[in-house]
């Protein structure tokens, strides 16, 4: 299959990859374009817009930072709008709002081009490893149509309904990451105070049950300093608040949620907004926890 990608960062660049290696015809398009070098290498084809993506293949996925880049991609004279053919369909993996999701859905349907929101997670590990879960709003037949290609790079691919399901669904699952984040900054900080060896903690405590991905993922990373980004902080702070403008349009209360879109916008703000989610302990490890 012909398929478009644009969006090439530490998710992208693995995603990309796998459907290239599965032998699919890829075109690619990032803002900053020396990131697109080792896949043209591999045999991708370059193109200078996202139009020219959307004329060329027959499938586009886009995965960028924030809403208003997805507008920048979809909308305007070089968009993929502007490039889309009759039958094309774009799926936008970006964690994003649900009305935006209904609003791209809606212009696709003008132009007789499906479209999907698909965010996706498992960071950046599962994106390496071929097993992100992708969570999907919009019609099972375009789902149906995307499915081979989706496939290449994941391995749980749940249909949630209509358009904009699938960013509610993203929205539950980093509500969940909030929750474990915290537990795990906390629960390395209690240890790290209490002299306890780290290493030894994080083997046993993940063998219980406290066991979860937070844990197995960024836990042996904050032993080893490492906090470069599986998932960056500022992005986590533009999910969280998605997830909290939602809830309150349903009138949810979720306290928990709010503690972490603070502590993590607090954390962005004392300059480590382009580090892992596992820099949340440097609130405590780094004296820079304020309540």
């Amino acid at each position: 299959m012909k398929v478009g990608f644009i969006g090439l960062g530490v998710m992208g660049q693995s995603m990309a990859g796998h459907i290239l290696e599965a032998g699919h015809e890829l075109f690619v398009f990032n803002r900053t374009k020396s990131k697109a070098n080792n896949l043209v290498e591999q045999g991708a084809t370059w193109l200078d817009t996202p139009k020219e993506v959307a004329e060329a293949a027959e499938l586009v996925i886009t995965i960028v930072g924030y809403p208003k880049d997805i507008e920048e991609v979809y909308y305007g004279e070089t968009g993929l709008f502007a490039g889309a053919h009759s039958g094309s369909l774009f799926i936008d993996m970006t964690t994003s709002t649900p009305s935006l999701a209904v609003q791209l859905a809606d212009k696709g349907k003008e132009l007789n081009v499906g479209v999907l929101d698909a965010p996706v997670t498992g960071g950046d590990v599962g994106a390496r490893e071929g097993r992100l879960a992708v969570l999907v709003g919009g019609h099972e037949a375009d789902l149906e149509k995307a499915k081979t290609v989706i496939d290449t790079f994941a391995t749980n691919v749940t249909h949630f309904g209509e358009h904009g399901a699938g960013q509610h669904a993203k929205a539950v699952n980093q509500i969940m990451v909030a929750g474990t984040m915290l537990g795990l900054a906390e629960m390395m900080t209690y240890a790290k105070t209490a002299e306890l060896p780290l290493d030894k903690i994080v083997k046993t405590i993940g063998s219980g049950a406290a066991s979860n991905r937070s844990l197995d993922n960024y836990g042996p990373r904050i032993i080893q300093d490492d906090y470069s980004p599986g998932f960056f902080v500022k992005h986590f702070v533009k999910d969280l608040k998605i997830a909290l403008d939602e809830s309150k349009k349903m009138e949810l209360e979720l306290p928990m949620t709010e503690l972490a879109h603070k502590l993590y916008t607090q954390l962005a703000e004392a300059g480590h907004s382009d580090e892992g989610t596992q820099a949340i302990v440097k609130l405590w490890w780094d004296g820079e926890f304020n309540s």
